[in-house]
């Protein structure tokens, strides 16, 4: 889904803003001439809430405390980080690294964490606002409650980018190719939008499947920005959300900084 052209260096001397802003420029410039990723990036997280919308119709939601249409939306805002920033980061690191494009950048100034940031920046600026779109039209023509906690919403957003941004990075690493992303961001797809929340909220499964649903990576961000959008959530269930995106974010970064591979793999 990346692009294959070569980003410029940053420029010596420059601040690490500039260099993060150097690195982002030339990043959006290749997603926007990747048509293929574009679409994803832009339009795939608004079909993927009719998906969700119809699956739920499936299930039902009594007992759950939600509409229809306000666990789509809460659940769409989930899949637009998933498929923004994580879908769409593991291809673009992979190219980057095939390139040798993150060889050449790490013999500049900037530094490693500068590099994948970097990288990631437009993605994650999609990804955002995506989700204002998302939210401010949900309340104004859907009838969606306006955020009943909007500090605990753009918390679980900032996690949710955080970590699915560090599960990027290392799903690079296990990824040899540019096509095989397709099958090494699978897993982590599926468990999430089966498991997470995105489409089912894990009120409707049975007590010790949601036990063990409720300790997958992506569902702590689900939780926080559903309590954060809807509230209702009791505090113990959000401490227990937030420490969850936390630990799997942390888990993620060590094993970037271990295992991140900037060469091509052979």
């Amino acid at each position: 889904m990346a692009a294959t052209a070569t980003p410029h260096r940053p420029r010596t001397g420059t601040t690490a803003a500039g260099r993060l802003g150097a690195l982002a420029r030339a990043e959006l410039v290749l997603l926007v001439r990747n048509r293929t990723a574009l679409f994803v990036t832009l339009l795939m997280p608004l079909l993927m809430i009719g998906s969700i919308r119809a699956g739920l119709d499936q299930v039902g939601l009594e007992g759950t405390g939600l509409t229809l249409v306000e666990a789509a939306m809460t659940g769409g805002l989930g899949m637009a980080l998933v498929i923004v920033v994580y879908l769409n980061l593991v291809p673009a690191y992979v190219t980057r690294r095939e390139e040798l494009v993150l060889k050449r950048l790490r013999t500049g100034e900037a530094s490693d964490a500068e590099i994948l940031t970097g990288t990631a920046l437009p993605s994650v600026a999609l990804a955002l606002v995506q989700c204002v779109i998302m939210v401010v039209a949900a309340v104004a023509f859907l009838g969606v409650r306006a955020p009943q906690r909007p500090e605990l919403l753009v918390a679980g957003v900032l996690a949710g980018i955080v970590l699915l941004g560090a599960l990027a990075a290392f799903t690079a690493t296990l990824t040899r190719t540019v096509e095989s992303a397709q099958l090494t961001t699978m897993p982590l797809f599926l468990v999430s939008a089966l498991g997470s929340g995105l489409f089912v909220p894990l009120e409707a499964f049975p007590e010790k499947v949601g036990a063990v649903c409720a300790l997958l990576p992506v569902t702590g961000v689900v939780t926080l920005v559903r309590g954060g959008w809807l509230g209702g959530a009791d505090a113990g269930e959000l401490v227990r959300a937030g420490a969850t995106a936390l630990v799997w974010a942390a888990v993620a970064v060590f094993a970037v900084r271990r295992r991140f591979r900037w060469e091509p793999r052979h």
